[in-house]
């Protein structure tokens, strides 16, 4: 894990997320926050708060430098948060995880997965935070990656249709714009969000010239991610936002791209906000001109590159490369898991002829 920290050290990354999975399972986790956090890196997780419902392990973290945690949840209606998570009683846990971590001084965001059952009503969840845990200023939504998890197996139960969340996730929005509060919107494209298309985490990448380095615990491994565009329909090439837009996020044919209709606002005006944002602790052009040289120079680039990039495998993918190192990382723990008396998880070997 050092070696991971270490890597984002020396690539001047603000930051380091913690994400799963479910991080909170890792029984090294204090020592890698504690080591990220000594490296000078902004730490946060990701977590279901699960074991943050524990005050005693919220303290564990807050002492070894955890600086803000992301809970998720889906929903504030009881039926369809136990209904999402296969099991109930697991909003009352989230409650309880967020009062330890605000207890313990660790900052509060709130994630969301926006999908087929609260797609309806994203707004009346801003609501509740709202009012009940009013200290809490930063929400993310995320739409459904039909790729994954149960959605893989049951697209249809749980992907969402663009329409079915575009006025209440515009009205969650606008709640939040309006109490001061801040959010980002991920794998949403722009003609779905349009008022706030500076919130798009994919389009303040794009306009920032920011890549995304994922380091996978699986066979997948480290990722690196420069491109952002996705799906497109030829309505798109119309819209005044395609040059910063991420299009439709969709790994497993979830989506319709014919949902994906052109807007003509001025660039300049989700361009700016973005620049002008001194909150963002990586922005770095301080005006609209001095953005437009530096990513027509940065578009002669990537457009030098599109041909080998054609070539390299999907963001995410199983290579063997990655099996290998995945293997070899395996084996560094399992004799680590010996000297210490311990027995490692067991998983099926990876055969890269098959």
């Amino acid at each position: 894990m050092r070696t991971l920290v270490d890597d984002l050290v020396e690539r001047g990354y603000f930051g380091v997320i913690l994400t799963g999975g479910e991080p909170s399972l890792h029984p090294e986790l204090p020592e890698i926050c504690r080591y990220a956090r000594d490296q000078g890196l902004h730490v946060r997780m990701i977590t279901n708060g699960h074991r943050l419902a524990d005050p005693s392990f919220a303290k564990e973290m807050a002492d070894a430098g955890l600086q803000l945690v992301h809970v998720s949840v889906y929903s504030n209606r009881p039926e369809i948060e136990a209904k999402l998570r296969g099991i109930s009683g697991t909003l009352k846990k989230a409650y309880k995880a967020i009062e330890n971590a605000h207890a313990c001084g660790i900052e509060i965001n709130i994630n969301c997965v926006i999908n087929q059952f609260n797609a309806d009503h994203l707004d009346e969840s801003i609501q509740h935070w709202n009012t009940h845990h009013p200290y809490i200023r930063h929400f993310i939504w995320n739409n459904l990656d039909p790729s994954m998890g149960r959605a893989e197996t049951n697209m249809e139960l749980f992907t969402p249709r663009l329409r079915d969340f575009e006025e209440s996730l515009y009205r969650a929005l606008k709640l939040l714009h309006e109490s001061g509060r801040t959010f980002r919107v991920e794998k949403v494209p722009l003609c779905y969000m349009a008022d706030f298309a500076w919130a798009s985490t994919e389009t303040r990448k794009i306009v920032k010239l920011e890549e995304r380095v994922v380091h996978f615990l699986d066979d997948k491994q480290t990722v690196r991610q420069e491109s952002w565009d996705h799906l497109y329909s030829e309505a798109c090439d119309a819209c005044s936002l395609r040059p910063v837009c991420g299009g439709l996020f969709d790994r497993g044919d979830g989506y319709d791209p014919i949902e994906l209709t052109p807007v003509f606002i001025p660039l300049r005006q989700v361009v700016e906000p973005i620049l002008n944002d001194p909150s963002d602790p990586s922005y770095r052009y301080r005006s609209f001109k001095a953005w437009q040289d530096a990513f027509k120079a940065h578009q002669r680039t990537a457009n030098a590159k599109a041909s080998l990039e054609r070539k390299l495998p999907q963001v995410g993918a199983v290579t063997s490369r990655s099996l290998r190192l995945y293997e070899s990382n395996r084996n560094r723990e399992a004799r680590k898991a010996a000297n210490l008396g311990l027995n490692p998880e067991k998983t099926p070997s990876s055969d890269c002829s098959d």
